[in-house]
């Protein structure tokens, strides 16, 4: 394929972001901007059995893999489309048994060197980027992800040296598992519930900035990106690399770490959201400034720490944990204070695993309405906040207030993903339903 480009946009060298993507057409609100086929793309293990390895479409009557038994599909042709890429996986988890258990990092790479083996042109996935024109920015690394990757690299060895034949030498390796670490997505389904792993190129190639002019939603494979804001021609298109929701510090901490760079965007500057999002309890006495930046050491500490208990504490012991930080927390943070709203975030999540439907909708009302506020339009975060909340009200049978919040998911997810989408008209659906 020869580089068309993409209409109505645009690859030029923005300042000091180096290459970006601009428009050379107006976009509205919710209009499509263009879409982008995964390069490649890896199903979640956990996704398995309910979705499909090459479509990602999520159904009940898949039909598995009769040699690994671990693959699903929707049909023969789902199966054939895949097998190029499930080859490499099918004989290697029939060898390895229940020890076959490669990240999914290195299930992508493995599957990134087999495409590449193939492709010889420009594939749709790069019609302004090449996936070898990616950053690796390995002169930045430190330690710590230098031994993240020589592990990724030693399980790629390890897992597919027997089926991939001449894998790339070792500098090759560090360099496109970090380029994909930097450049990979994740897709997601329409409650920010993870599906898997992909490459998109030339969605790749957008620059990021907290005030976001697009989003990124998945419609299968395909990534599509949408505009949440007017957007003129010159305009440089920015999509958001990070969840929104924490005051500017954190934001910048988290690019740098990374992806290294230091963000110097109108939200970052101006820090207009910041004060709301990090709200303090009304009391008699106000808490002293050295209380507060206490309070936040021990709010960010807590987050990482829940973070590494999710791998070996009960869900149980999770709640306690969450409730016990919120407590304490809620003695200088108000309801609304963003570490607030994370905990109660992963308590609601623990609350659905457990199916605690009341519990869960407890924390999800505490949560809907300050989201609203600290995320910008058209937020997934906001959206799949009302959705979950929705369908916990309709499960629950509080019908007017389940379709007061689908209504609201709905509002978002029309202008986000596009009226067209299969998620939109299953939301639909459900309201209908209730009528």
């Amino acid at each position: 394929m020869k580089n068309e480009g993409i209409e109505g946009t645009e690859r030029f060298e923005s300042p000091d972001k180096g290459r970006g993507l601009r428009a050379v057409r107006h976009f509205a609100v919710g209009e499509l901007v263009f879409a982008c086929p995964a390069y490649s793309f890896v199903l979640t293990v956990n996704e398995r059995g309910a979705h499909c390895e090459h479509c990602f479409t999520r159904r009940e009557d898949l039909f598995k893999c009769g040699k690994c038994k671990q693959a699903y599909y929707c049909n023969v042709d789902c199966q054939r489309g895949d097998w190029p890429m499930h080859k490499l996986e099918c004989v290697a988890m029939c060898a390895y048994g229940e020890n076959w258990c490669p990240s999914e990092t290195v299930r992508l790479v493995a599957r990134i060197i087999m495409k590449q083996r193939v492709t010889t042109e420009r594939t749709p996935s790069e019609r302004l980027l090449l996936l070898k024109e990616f950053e690796a920015h390995l002169d930045k690394m430190d330690s710590e992800k230098e031994e993240m990757n020589q592990a990724d690299l030693a399980a790629l060895h390890h897992f597919y040296s027997r089926h991939i034949s001449d894998l790339p030498n070792e500098q090759a390796l560090t360099e496109l598992f970090a380029q994909v670490n930097c450049n990979g997505f994740t897709i997601e389904d329409e409650e920010l519930s993870h599906l898997g792993s992909a490459v998109f190129p030339d969605v790749a190639l957008m620059n990021h900035s907290c005030s976001p002019n697009v989003i990124v939603t998945y419609k299968g494979t395909m990534a599509e990106v949408r505009a949440v804001k007017e957007i003129n021609p010159g305009d440089e298109i920015f999509n958001s690399y990070i969840d929104l929701l924490y005051p500017t510090e954190d934001r910048k901490e988290r690019l740098l770490d990374s992806y290294f760079f230091t963000c110097q965007c109108t939200e970052c500057t101006t820090k207009s959201k910041d004060k709301a999002k990090m709200e303090i309890r009304k009391l008699s006495s106000p808490p002293k400034q050295e209380e507060i930046q206490s309070m936040v050491h021990y709010a960010k500490n807590v987050i990482e720490e829940f973070r590494r208990a999710k791998h070996y504490k009960t869900p149980s012991e999770l709640l306690e944990m969450c409730e016990l930080s919120q407590e304490k927390m809620g003695a200088i943070f108000a309801d609304t204070n963003v570490y607030m709203l994370h905990m109660m975030y992963q308590a609601m999540g623990v609350c659905l695993y457990m199916q605690d439907w009341d519990g869960a909708m407890s924390y999800g009302e505490k949560i809907v309405q300050p989201y609203s506020v600290h995320y910008p339009a058209y937020s997934l975060n906001v959206a799949s906040m009302y959705l979950k909340l929705g369908r916990l009200y309709l499960g629950l049978e509080k019908k007017t207030q389940g379709v007061k919040a689908l209504k609201k998911a709905l509002a978002i997810m029309e202008v986000a993903h596009g009226k067209d989408h299969h998620y939109v008209a299953e939301v639909k659906r459900e309201i209908e339903e209730q009528k």
